[in-house]
């Protein structure tokens, strides 16, 4: 069977699909792998590197001939345009955000595999668990960045000239990339607060370093899978309300929440924003087309607000840091295929939890039950537009509920 890895389409994507270290177990598992030209240079990756380690380079048409295609991002039209029936694509496709790719791919006759439908509370899974390991580096990066766009020190420093005081750093949401971040930030020397709505992830917030907040606003919020719940709107606003304290008291926010296909949660409102002192620095790790964790932040870019506070829109961050992403990712998508694989074939079972959970379109329809048509409401809930709302946050939790960073919840928290 030929595995084959694409070069990425997207014009910001610099990770790759597999490094050269990956090889060797697909290869003794008996499966050809194909690499097409070109396909890991933004992770600084050459082509004579993948052969060396047993990979055939081939061009984009013998790449796309393969019985399996990997990939990190989405295919573009293109890409979707040259599959046939009977292949196997392997990739991050976040279907619950797109789920006209999912129908494309089934309409192609393709089997459709998206690694950030993980079902990842199952202990078999952990290995594959793409979203949570790419978590970790933006939660890095974030630090990171917010790190350089302070214009003060993040630690404690006693010089000649005087002292400096460390920044004070709060990170709403203490999921994978949260906690990453808290991490990131203490090493940095800062001084670290977390929050979070589930209660039970102070003890984690506390193990790497950080002082958690609890607010009396808003009682616990777990929900299933590890996840939290979605808010009431009344919920939602006395939250911000407490919140905007904490956060006009802090130089740095970094914030993480993300909900699947859904416009993120507002957290840092423009009372809070105005409350912060000027030179201050926001990382919204929840920017995104459909809104941000942060008034007025825009994906990818940095805007100062009128205050002389500087917001980031910090977009893509595991690719920014394709070495180190790509090397995660490699081994999140082998441990999937070789798990997928009996005697060098594929071995598809339906049946099987973690494989129902990632197999988003099979025999030309799309299969996952996250991806079911909206069923008609009841007479007494379609005039209720909260009831169908709340409605739709059930689906992407009950769906997510073992996806990766920002999967289910909309509020701090979700990018576990």
């Amino acid at each position: 069977m030929k595995v084959s890895v694409l070069k990425e389409s997207a014009p910001d994507e610099r990770r790759v699909a597999l490094v050269p270290e990956a090889i060797g177990k697909l290869t003794a598992a008996g499966l050809d792998v194909l690499i097409e030209s070109g396909a890991g240079q933004g992770a600084w990756l050459t082509d004579d590197s993948y052969a060396d380690a047993g990979a055939k380079v081939v061009n984009r048409n013998e790449a796309m001939a393969a019985d399996v295609l990997l990939m990190v991002g989405k295919p573009d039209e293109a890409t979707v345009a040259g599959m046939r029936e009977g292949q196997v694509a392997i990739g991050l496709f976040a279907p619950l955000a797109d789920r006209g790719l999912a129908e494309r791919l089934a309409d192609a006759g393709v089997t459709a595999v998206s690694l950030d439908m993980i079902p990842r509370m199952l202990p078999r899974a952990q290995p594959m668990d793409a979203l949570s390991s790419q978590a970790n580096i933006a939660g890095y990066k974030a630090a990171v960045i917010a790190a350089a766009e302070f214009g003060r020190f993040f630690p404690l420093l006693i010089t000649a000239a005087g002292t400096a005081r460390p920044a004070k750093v709060l990170v709403l949401g203490t999921g994978v990339a949260g906690l990453q971040a808290i991490g990131t930030a203490r090493r940095l020397g800062a001084v670290v607060s977390a929050y979070d709505v589930r209660p039970e992830t102070k003890t984690e917030a506390e193990s790497v370093g950080a002082t958690f907040i609890e607010l009396t606003s808003v009682g616990p919020a777990s929900g299933e899978g590890g996840y939290a719940r979605a808010l009431t709107e009344e919920e939602r606003q006395a939250q911000q309300d407490e919140l905007a304290g904490h956060i006009a008291r802090h130089d740095v926010v970094i914030t993480t929440a993300q909900v699947p296909g859904r416009r993120p949660p507002l957290l840092v409102t423009d009372a809070a924003l105005r409350a912060m002192a000027p030179g201050s620095v926001i990382v919204d790790m929840g920017a995104s087309e459909l809104g941000g964790n942060v008034a007025g932040s825009r994906p990818g870019e940095t805007v100062v607000t009128e205050n002389g506070v500087t917001i980031v829109g910090a977009s893509g961050l595991p690719s920014s840091m394709p070495a180190a992403s790509s090397a995660m990712y490699a081994r999140n998508v082998s441990a999937l295929l070789l798990y997928l694989v009996k005697d060098g074939e594929l071995a598809l079972d339906p049946d099987d939890e973690l494989q129902a959970g990632v197999i988003v379109a099979r025999d030309g329809m799309v299969v996952h039950p996250a991806l079911a048509p909206p069923q008609a409401a009841p007479s007494q809930d379609a005039a209720d537009p909260a009831t169908q709302d709340a409605a739709a946050q059930d689906a992407a939790e009950s769906a997510s509920a073992g996806s990766g960073e920002g999967s289910a919840s909309a509020i701090p928290g979700a990018a576990s």
